[in-house]
């Protein structure tokens, strides 16, 4: 059947409806709407659209608003659309405002919103605020006085303190504290026995120090959860110490021994320096006597006689040699 001007028509129109109506569903969110008036939330439909224009999701928003409303908040959007445009989650800051107002704790929506941008779990710290949170530290390890290591290992249970959640130091911190003053209550223990019999007296000792001061939490209890004997540290030490010792005279005995042979080399380079002399005055012994000959300072007796007295003082030489070998062959028989 062919279709005429008026059908023609009539199909432009529905088709052009009908996209009209696709745009207006898919840019202004008409169910989010709906359910807003239902929840007795009053929201605009040109607020919505102005969401839009401002690229703003408004599910992100309205849903929130509808939870704070039916919980009994006062909030309205203009509140948490600032706050999702600052990059915060809406949805966590709602749950977190209305959990306080469950448990009666006094947190208002600037101060949640603080939180969040700050990159804590404003919800997380409401709920730790209900139920305390246990922290474990890891085995801390301590030297008694009298050189025994002894470790703990400690449970801290903490509460989030709302007020200082922004700019507070975390979990690290406490951690750390707690580890200090562990250290520092061993060490200052005369024997580890009496750290083992009493391990309370840690607790006791670390709780009154306020470590929570300056941190997000406030510390409920510190509580010894189990205590090890490691080594004995003062040994090792006098250990080490007497290796040290050891070294350091034999460095110095070995320097001693250096200084010994050096001694020696030089005298033995003295020694020969003056044979050296004694040979070379030997040697002209000869000339002078030739040289007083010929110069008639010297008569030919006189020589002879000082042959005469070389030979005796050779000769003696000769018997006491020999009679020295005889002396230390008699001792070695």
């Amino acid at each position: 059947m062919p279709l005429d001007a008026g059908n023609i028509m009539v199909l432009v129109g529905l088709a052009i409806i009908f996209i009209l109506l696709a745009v207006l569903f898919t840019f202004v969110p008409v169910m989010l709407w709906i359910s807003a008036l239902a929840a007795g939330v009053k929201i605009g439909i040109f607020e919505l659209v102005g969401m839009r224009l401002r690229r703003v999701i408004p599910a992100r928003v309205v849903n929130p608003l509808i939870k704070a409303v039916k919980a009994g908040l006062d909030l309205n959007t203009s509140r948490l659309e600032g706050h999702y445009l600052a990059g915060g989650n809406v949805d966590r800051v709602v749950n977190a405002l209305i959990a306080a107002q469950r448990a009666n704790i006094e947190l208002s929506f600037e101060r949640a919103a603080a939180i969040d941008l700050a990159g804590r779990d404003v919800l997380e710290a409401v709920q730790m605020s209900v139920n305390p949170k246990v922290i474990e530290t890891p085995f801390i390890a301590g030297v008694a006085m009298d050189g025994i290591e002894v470790k703990a290992k400690a449970r801290i249970t903490v509460r989030a303190n709302i007020d200082r959640l922004v700019g507070g130091a975390g979990e690290d911190t406490v951690i750390a504290r707690v580890g200090e003053g562990i250290v520092s209550t061993i060490g200052s223990a005369d024997n580890h026995k009496k750290v083992l019999e009493n391990p309370d007296m840690i607790s006791q000792t670390v709780l009154g120090k306020g470590l929570d001061a300056g941190t997000a939490f406030e510390i409920l209890s510190i509580d010894i959860a189990d205590i090890d004997i490691g080594k004995n540290i003062g040994a090792e030490l006098q250990t080490d110490q007497a290796e040290a010792d050891k070294k350091i005279a034999q460095a110095k005995a070995e320097e001693r021994r250096a200084m010994a042979v050096a001694h020696e080399q030089e005298m033995k380079a003295r020694v020969e320096e003056m044979r050296a002399k004694v040979v070379e005055a030997e040697a002209e012994v000869p000339m002078a006597l030739s040289e007083a000959l010929r110069q008639g300072h010297m008569g030919v007796m006189d020589y002879m006689n000082y042959q005469n007295v070389m030979a005796d003082t050779d000769m003696r030489d000769s018997i006491s040699r020999a009679s020295g070998q005889s002396n230390e062959t008699n001792e070695n028989s």
